[in-house]
């Protein structure tokens, strides 16, 4: 075999190795506990939802991929069975509220509507709704 054939060749295998290498280690990269994180915003819940409704786009920029922690009450329980748990805190807006998604080891069996709360987790969006993600219950 020529050298410029067998060169491109071991090229292309150790850039395979390199990409299922950062692969692998992306796909098993455990998420930070947020108990122990500093959130980057502490705010009401029926605030950051207004925020969002006023203005998307700016809200977006400011609270996207960020920790935040939450504070309002409870709307409505969601117990997964075996999945991802959730709780809806109430905005004042009838169309909109804030869904704090628990991991499946987040225990929320003990919360109920119209309980006060404050959670932490990273804000992912807003689709109607703000989506904070990996929630943990600030005690």
């Amino acid at each position: 075999m020529k050298k410029p054939v067998k060169i491109v060749l071991i090229s292309i295998v150790v850039l395979g190795v390199a990409g299922l290498a950062a692969g692998l280690f992306l796909f098993n990269k455990k998420h930070s506990d947020l108990n122990k994180v500093k959130p980057d915003f502490k705010i009401e819940a029926s605030i950051i939802q207004k925020e969002f409704e006023e203005n998307e786009a700016s809200a977006t920029s400011k609270y996207l991929n960020k920790i935040i922690e939450i504070s309002g009450q409870i709307q409505s329980v969601k117990q997964g069975d075996g999945f991802a748990s959730s709780i809806n805190l109430k905005t004042g807006s009838e169309m909109s509220s804030v869904i704090c998604t628990f991991s499946s080891s987040g225990d929320i069996s003990g919360l109920a509507a119209g309980s006060d709360i404050t959670v932490r987790g990273e804000c992912s969006g807003f689709l109607m709704d703000v989506l904070l993600n990996n929630c943990v219950i600030v005690k």
